[in-house]
């Protein structure tokens, strides 16, 4: 795969990971618990092994099928890059790591993580369902990521869906852990923390999404010239 492609998409992935949202909160949760963590983690992580595993079984058939999917799908992921990365950097000023309401900006409560034994497999299968269902996380899978698949690389395109998908879970896993793990001390000693990585994110997201759009913005006046020519 390309190297520049792997590292953009491992800047976004950081960058998405690093916002505040239900995966967050679950982290959190399950940091403050008297157990393990780890079953909490594992679960929010399999649930994007799971998005990985549907992005490289469809992506593949929808792009032959139609060729001009993945301009289309790259535009709107800019754009949605820039929805999100304004949205973010907007947040800053009230974002923080209470878990205690959902007011704007904050992170919403978690549920408490359970112990370990039966309230892990619990814990695993809340923490998939949290991440299966989280928006950010579907959006990401369906529009952001295809727009790093080169359809003429050695690798096929589900080969390449699979390992950008993969590069994702790993992130999330890495960062949900490091959120577990330091959530107690974060919460006592810096509150501020969360203001910092909120406006980082979305200025971040806010830079990329105009660079992605920018470079579309000649095979999107091409193939809208042979849509009008056509008609």
């Amino acid at each position: 795969m390309d190297p520049q492609a792997i590292i953009g998409f491992l800047i976004i992935a950081v960058a998405l990971t690093c916002t505040p949202g239900p995966d967050w909160a679950y982290s959190i949760a399950a940091g403050l618990g008297r157990r393990s963590f780890v079953p909490a983690v594992a679960g929010l992580c399999s649930g994007y092994v799971l998005h990985t595993i549907l992005l490289a079984a469809g992506i593949a058939a929808l792009m032959a099928a139609v060729p001009s999917l993945l301009l289309w799908l790259t535009v709107a992921g800019a754009v949605y890059l820039l929805w999100l990365g304004l949205a973010t950097a907007r947040s800053w000023r009230s974002a923080g790591f209470s878990t205690a309401g959902t007011g704007a900006g904050q992170v919403p409560a978690g549920p408490a993580a359970p112990p370990s034994g039966p309230g892990a497999r619990r814990a695993f299968l809340q923490g998939a369902g949290t991440s299966a269902i989280n928006p950010k996380g579907l959006l990401f899978f369906v529009a952001l990521t295809p727009q790093f698949i080169r359809p003429h690389a050695a690798l096929s395109v589900a080969a390449q869906s699979a390992v950008l998908g993969l590069i994702f879970v790993v992130c999330t896993a890495v960062i949900y852990t490091l959120v577990a793990a330091g959530s107690r001390r974060l919460l006592r000693s810096r509150p501020g923390g969360a203001r910092v990585i909120t406006l980082c994110s979305g200025v971040i997201m806010l830079g990329l999404g105009t660079v992605l759009l920018a470079e579309q913005a000649v095979p999107v006046s091409h193939a809208a010239g042979q849509l009008f020519a056509g008609s």
